[in-house]
């Protein structure tokens, strides 16, 4: 079940592959973000000696959050993969020129997962492209509902 999706990211870039990663959270961004109180679109993935980190994602603390925690919506949280998953995205970040970018917090199993994608950047005329299909499409459906009545 997906807490919260960053549609930028499918505008911005083309997702070649996804994993999903577990977060280190502290009890009151873990209530947050159950609270639906969380903001992915300025948010990115960024590897620092070999680990992998969540920076810019937003979470608003709830107003009953504990009086001796100093909550701060956008620290620095650690991503949780397996070793060779690590290093596989390294190798693909660092030669191919791809991009990890996170894609949506979901619930599995009880736990709260995100979802990183491998991208590769969308120049200007790529998401005009996308714009003009995705309009083409729904013209198309819409077409299709007006013939079915007369």
């Amino acid at each position: 079940m997906s807490i919260v999706d960053n549609r930028k990211a499918f505008h911005d870039y083309f997702i070649e592959e996804r994993h999903e990663a577990g977060l280190v959270l502290e009890g009151w961004e873990v209530k947050a973000i159950r609270a639906g109180r969380t903001q992915l679109k300025e948010a990115y993935v960024v590897i620092l000696s070999g680990e992998l980190y969540l920076l810019g994602a937003h979470i608003s603390p709830l107003p009953t959050a504990s009086t001796h925690v100093h909550p701060d919506p956008t620290r620095t949280r650690k991503l949780l993969l397996h070793g060779e998953e690590i290093a596989r995205l390294v190798g693909k970040v660092e030669r191919a020129g791809y991009t990890l970018i996170p894609l949506n917090l979901h619930y599995s199993r009880g736990r709260i997962k995100l979802e990183v994608g491998l991208a590769k950047g969308k120049k200007q005329h790529d998401k005009r492209e996308a714009e003009k299909e995705r309009d083409w499409q729904r013209e198309k459906q819409r077409l299709l509902r007006q013939g079915g009545r007369s």
